[in-house]
C-alpha cells in the first residue's frame, strides 16, 4: 500500500484516492444523498478512487454504489464488529476488514491522498477532525475539505472562527479547512492547496510567553 504526499502545485492527476467521511444515515433531506451521488460521479470523472468506511447504508452506501456503477475504484475499510452487524458493503471487490477503529483510521489515511467530509454524525466528525489535526501537526501534507451541503457545517465554521478569535487556533491552521458546496469546485481547491508553514509547537511557546507577560 502506497501513501502519496500532496505537494504544492501538484496536479490533480497525482491525487489517486480521496478518503470520504460520511454518514450511515441518509439524512433528513434528499439533497444529502444527491450530494453523495454527485461527489462520487466527480471522483470518477477525475480518475480518483474512493476510500471510505465500507458500509452499504446511508450516504456511505450511496457514494460507494455511485462510484462502482461508474466503473471507479472503491476501497472500503470497516471494523470487524460492524461487519457482524451486517452493514458492510460485501459486494465490494476491495473490502478491508480491520479489528479496531484506530486501525481503520490509520489505514484510510495510508491509502488516501486527501480527505473530504460530507454531512454526518459523531463518527464523521471525529474521523475528519483527526485527519485535519494530523495535518496541523505536520504528520501529513494532504488537503482536507468539507462539502457543505445545505450549509450543514455553517455553524461549525463560525465556531472555528471563534476558536481563532480566542487564540486557541492559528488562522493559518483554520485556513487548512477547504469548504465548498459544489464537488468539482472543492476538488479545484484541493488542486491549489498549500500546506501550512506555521509550526504549532512554536506558536504554543509564543502564546505561553505572551500569557506570562500579560499576567505580570
Amino acid at each position: 500500500m502506497v501513501c502519496l504526499t500532496i505537494l504544492t502545485g501538484q496536479s490533480m492527476s497525482k491525487i489517486q484516492r480521496i478518503c470520504i467521511f460520511c454518514g450511515s444515515s441518509p439524512g433528513s433531506h434528499p439533497d444529502y444523498l444527491l450530494a453523495a451521488k454527485d461527489l462520487g460521479e466527480v471522483l470518477v470523472e477525475h480518475g480518483i478512487g474512493l476510500v471510505y468506511g465500507g458500509a452499504n447504508v446511508g450516504t456511505m452506501g450511496k457514494i460507494a454504489s455511485t462510484v462502482l456503477e461508474a466503473g471507479g475504484e472503491v476501497i472500503g475499510v470497516i471494523p470487524e464488529g460492524l461487519v457482524k452487524k451486517e452493514v458492510a458493503y460485501k459486494e465490494l471487490q476491495d473490502l478491508r476488514v480491520v479489528q479496531t477503529m484506530h486501525e481503520r483510521k490509520s489505514l484510510m489515511n495510508e491509502l488516501s491522498d486527501g480527505f473530504i467530509s460530507l454531512p454526518g454524525g459523531l463518527g464523521t466528525f471525529e474521523e475528519f477532525f483527526e485527519a485535519l489535526a494530523w495535518g496541523q501537526l505536520g504528520l501529513h501534507k494532504k488537503p482536507s475539505g468539507i462539502l457543505n451541503i445545505r450549509n450543514f457545517y455553517g455553524k461549525l465554521m463560525d465556531f472555528l472562527d471563534h476558536a481563532v478569535a480566542e487564540s486557541f487556533m492559528q488562522q493559518e491552521h483554520r485556513d487548512m479547512l477547504l469548504v465548498h458546496e459544489d464537488p468539482a469546485s472543492l476538488l479545484d481547491l484541493f488542486k491549489s492547496y498549500d500546506p501550512p508553514q506555521a509550526d504549532k509547537a512554536d506558536w504554543i511557546k509564543q502564546r505561553h510567553s505572551e500569557a506570562q507577560k500579560e499576567s505580570i
